[in-house]
């Protein structure tokens, strides 16, 4: 299988359920996986031919933003449904961390896979 990722996309959005983490931003780190079957682009050398990662990254970027969950949990299903639903990939990893969220550790946050991964 051929995975495109992007890492450590960093978005600054509402998220947490303590009533102060609802009224500022905070950044989260979001790392992706998805299936894709590169060997068309590595053969014509086109973007056309592969999964733009930049447009991805854009997309997600822009519902981050706009979100307010209260869980990392719901973040990260909610881009894993995104990405299956607006883009070609039959299988997405989704990692949300929440720097900073834990006094003592680098980072908190999920890991979830979603859709057929491919065999």
């Amino acid at each position: 299988m051929d995975k495109i990722f992007l890492q450590d996309l960093r978005v600054d959005t509402v998220i947490g359920i303590w009533d102060w983490e609802r009224k500022i931003r905070q950044t989260v780190a979001i790392d992706l996986e998805m299936s894709a079957d590169i060997r068309k682009a590595a053969a014509s050398d086109a973007v056309e031919d592969t999964l733009n990662y930049k447009s991805v990254a854009k997309r997600v970027q822009a519902f981050v933003k706009e979100s307010r969950f209260q869980l990392v949990e719901t973040l990260a299903e909610k881009i894993a449904g995104l990405i299956l639903e607006e883009f070609d990939v039959d299988w997405v990893q989704v990692r949300v961390n929440k720097p900073g969220a834990i006094r003592g550790s680098k980072g908190v946050g999920v890991q979830i896979e979603r859709g057929q991964r491919p065999g």
